[in-house]
């Protein structure tokens, strides 16, 4: 070390030896110094007032109390360019066919494709999904309490699964029609699963759609009749919802997912809220089953009794699967229906928050509109203007060319609710 205090010699010798320090320095991206010390001069500290720069030497103006410049107010939006951002995703969503028509060994109408995304949902305007979102509308083979909201459109076919498919199709638009073999529980109606069978076969013959086979929810009792609706049905390629774990756990789930695959159809896993019994569940199904045969069931909860956990729930999954998640590669479904189980949906409240009648398709159709921002690729539903405002939100949201003027914008940004 050199003492460049005391004599001019020790200063010209560390002048000196500088490049010979940059030469040793070269490359060093950080040094510790010991017994260091700095003498400062004058400290000046120069704040920015309400957010705009203000030079140093302005800052005696500033500070005097002297006012600040006029803030020009724009008459006019700033022109910017928006450029999308490109993503590309390692993982891709299965393909599952739904429904067969004749040339595919049944008798539907045509047979319906879900899956095959490789984006996330609507987010880019020159990569709509794959195939678009489908919809089914509920059918029940017993006498179930429904809001009126509900039962005034279908009041005149409820005690027949047939018509009221029929009506689901002809009225209503469904794409699909879930049969919800309800009078088949031990504790409602125990129904045989011959007695099951033959309603979906009634069904089948007064709808040329695909079909989606619901249970009752007890796990022995949907194995039977699962298996028998499987029989009657083959190769009329339905979706059976659904298989769950505690059908593993009480050893029913192989007959179903063998007799599915005997006879041509898809199954529904159905898992509550957590990813890691969704791959399970997929696993214990991979063992009898293809991955094409399989859709992911992974919960709706309703707008105000948790969507927001359903919906991320959703999300996370889409994402890993794009991300190479083999397990959760498979299409999902969700049960908008389930809006209804919210009070909100159907009780009588307050005037100020709207009539029965409008608040429980309002509430029915923000569940299917919130999963759809999810991926999600079937919907069940129960109300007939709900399933359409989600059709034509889907036909909006799949638009490539939509035309939208600057005008569009200003509008929305002074819109005043």
């Amino acid at each position: 070390m050199c003492d460049h205090n005391n004599n001019g010699k020790g200063n010209e010798a560390f002048q000196e030896s500088i490049p010979r320090l940059l030469s040793l320095l070269s490359g060093v991206e950080k040094m510790e110094f010991e017994n260091f010390s700095m003498e400062i001069g004058d400290l000046e500290l120069w704040i920015p007032m309400m957010g705009t720069s203000i030079a140093p030497s302005q800052s005696s103006t500033v500070f005097s109390g002297s006012p600040a410049a006029a803030r020009v107010k724009p008459t006019s939006l700033l022109p910017e360019m928006f450029v999308s951002p490109r993503e590309e995703f390692p993982g891709r969503i299965h393909e599952v066919r739904l429904g067969a028509t004749k040339s595919e060994g049944g008798n539907r109408g045509r047979s319906l494709v879900i899956g095959g995304a490789n984006s996330r949902p609507f987010v880019y305007a020159d990569k709509p999904p794959i195939h678009p979102p489908v919809f089914a509308l509920d059918v029940f083979d017993t006498d179930l309490h429904l809001p009126m909201a509900l039962k005034a459109n279908i009041k005149d076919v409820m005690s027949d699964p047939a018509e009221w498919a029929r009506m689901n199709v002809k009225k209503f638009g469904a794409d699909m029609v879930t049969v919800h073999l309800m009078s088949t529980d031990p504790l409602i109606g125990d129904r045989s699963p011959a007695d099951a069978a033959r309603t979906v076969e009634e069904v089948l013959q007064a709808v040329d759609v695909p079909l989606i086979i619901g249970g009752c929810g007890d796990p022995h009792k949907d194995a039977e009749v699962f298996k028998k609706v499987a029989e009657i049905a083959a190769g009329e390629r339905v979706l059976f919802n659904s298989l769950t774990l505690d059908m593993a756990n009480a050893k029913t789930l192989d007959g179903v997912a063998l007799a599915a695959k005997e006879h041509g159809h898809a199954v529904l896993g159905f898992t509550g809220l957590d990813l890691n019994k969704a791959k399970e569940m997929n696993r214990r199904l991979y063992e009898y089953l293809p991955p094409e045969d399989i859709v992911m069931d992974l919960t709706t909860v309703a707008l105000g009794y948790g969507l927001e956990y359903s919906f991320t729930i959703h999300e996370r999954a889409r994402h890993a699967a794009l991300m190479g998640d083999t397990e959760l590669q498979h299409p999902t479904i969700s049960a908008a229906t389930n809006a209804w189980a919210a009070r909100e949906a159907w009780m009588k409240m307050d005037p100020k928050y709207g009539s029965r009648e409008l608040r429980g398709p309002l509430w029915e159709t923000i569940n299917g509109i919130t999963l759809l921002l999810a991926g999600v690729d079937i919907f069940m539903m129960m109300h007939p203007a709900a399933i359409r405002t989600l059709k034509e939100t889907v036909n909006l949201l799949m638009q490539r060319d939509m035309a939208v003027t600057t005008d569009h914008f200003a509008n929305w940004a002074t819109t005043k609710i």
